[in-house]
């Protein structure tokens, strides 16, 4: 293996910290950002440095942004009684691209995984809880992955959010739009036939 120089080797190392980013690629990186002019450059690193200080987390959802409340909170068109919880930040992406929802989110950060040490205290459930307590709220949809730590996490907040005259609801999950039925794996299969509805 070719030895780098010291900074281009500093610079790869650290690419290699960002996820999906394996020695090759971020060798790839690290040379483009090379050949790249010095305004470019420039401009990346302050990008960096920018996103580092500006983001913040929003006081009421968790969602990252740079004022707060965030927009989705703060915004007046959207329903406030209807709030939609989410693992993580970049899941709000999806649920925007549908176009159809108008309510409000909330980002846990993760979900539950006793394997790797995330208990309801390391997610950011408390502030749900409060959220829940303060507001007068018409429904919490638990939007968590389909995975056994997002399951674990939406049985465990349906169990905490539980209260008269809330509805806690879970998204339907089961076969993708386009897919085969054949190729179904049987959980998927099952969440498809649990999720039905009348036609």
């Amino acid at each position: 293996m070719s030895k780098f120089a010291e900074p281009m080797a500093r610079l790869i190392e650290e690419l290699k910290k960002l996820p999906g980013v394996g020695g090759k690629s971020a060798q790839r990186l690290a040379f483009h950002i090379l050949r790249s002019s010095d305004d470019d450059a420039e401009a990346l690193a302050a990008a960096v440095r920018d996103v580092k200080a500006s983001l913040r987390l929003c006081s009421v959802c968790n969602n990252i942004t740079d004022v707060d409340p965030c927009s989705y909170c703060s915004s007046p068109t959207r329903n406030q009684r209807l709030v939609c919880v989410v693992e993580e930040p970049t899941n709000i992406a999806a649920i925007e691209k549908t176009k159809h929802f108008n309510g409000t989110y909330h980002v846990l950060h993760g979900s539950l995984s006793p394997l790797h040490g995330v208990g309801p205290d390391q997610l950011r459930i408390t502030n749900l809880l409060r959220r829940v307590e303060s507001a007068q709220l018409d429904e919490v949809i638990i939007a968590t992955n389909p995975t056994v730590e997002g399951e674990a996490t939406a049985v465990y907040l349906s169990q905490q959010l539980r209260r008269p005259g809330l509805r806690v609801t879970r998204i339907a999950m089961g076969i993708p739009v386009g897919s085969d039925i054949e190729y179904a794996d049987e959980i998927t299969m099952l969440k498809a036939m649990e999720g039905r509805r009348d036609l």
